[in-house]
């Protein structure tokens, strides 16, 4: 299934799950905005994430994505927060991670590296919409403001999805099981319970939840897909994992 044509359904079908629970709350214009803004941020931050995981593995993949910590406290800083000097130093040491899986990488294929750009970008689009989201929730309730990103975010994918000339319909049926598991898991109980933590907890600590998706995703992809991460990798994920903590 295209890229495109997989975000497409999978925030449509978050939507549409998260809908009838929204139905019982008023829907705030400022908040309304704030999620628009989110959905459209989601859409980027997917297209590079999938992008990411289809050109290098999904262990450097994912452990590049967990720089989102990072990318929401430079966010802080740029909006006026404080950032104290330890976690300057925590930046530098997870860069160092960046630097020794991108060099790996590169010396492995072309694609690879490219692949490890755009999770660095999904990393920042991701701490961009959980920050987004978090305005957003302070006047929205979760499941309107999940129903309104989501379908926002398939929104953006659609008209790309259609311009790439991606198909939307024609899959095997073992590829609708594997989308429902996605809308299902990685959807309602991944992203809509993110964004009801939001509600309570800062971002940038939310944010540090996507380590266990590293450890947990690589163990998968040995398993399920035979997929084995270069060894010269296994520091960088751990420079990574340290210096974002």
């Amino acid at each position: 299934m295209p890229v495109l044509t997989l975000i497409f359904w999978r925030n449509l079908g978050g939507s549409l799950m998260t809908a009838p629970f929204a139905l019982r709350h008023r829907v705030d214009r400022t908040g309304a905005k704030w999620a628009i803004f989110a959905g459209v941020a989601l859409a980027l931050h997917f297209y590079g994430f999938f992008l990411a995981m289809r050109m290098t593995t999904v262990a450097a993949g994912t452990a590049l994505v967990a720089l989102q910590p990072i990318f929401a406290a430079l966010f802080v800083k740029l909006t006026g927060g404080d950032i104290p000097s330890r976690a300057w130093m925590g930046m530098f040491v997870s860069f160092g991670g960046v630097l020794l899986i991108s060099g790996i990488d590169l010396q492995i294929s072309l694609r690879s590296f490219l692949g490890d750009l755009a999770a660095i970008i999904s990393a920042a689009l991701a701490a961009l919409y959980m920050m987004v989201g978090s305005k957003a929730q302070q006047s929205l309730e979760t499941t309107t403001y999940t129903s309104i990103c989501y379908f926002i975010c398939a929104m953006t994918a659609l008209p790309m999805a259609l311009i790439a000339g991606n198909q939307l319909f024609h899959f095997s049926a073992r590829e609708w099981w594997i989308l429902l598991g996605l809308i299902f898991g990685a959807q309602f109980l991944g992203h809509t319970m993110f964004n009801s933590v939001l509600k309570r907890v800062s971002p940038a600590v939310v944010s540090l939840i996507v380590f266990f998706e590293v450890p947990v995703s690589s163990l998968l992809a040995i398993w399920w897909m035979g997929q084995r991460p270069p060894v010269g990798v296994i520091p960088g994920i751990a420079l990574i994992l340290f210096g974002c903590a």
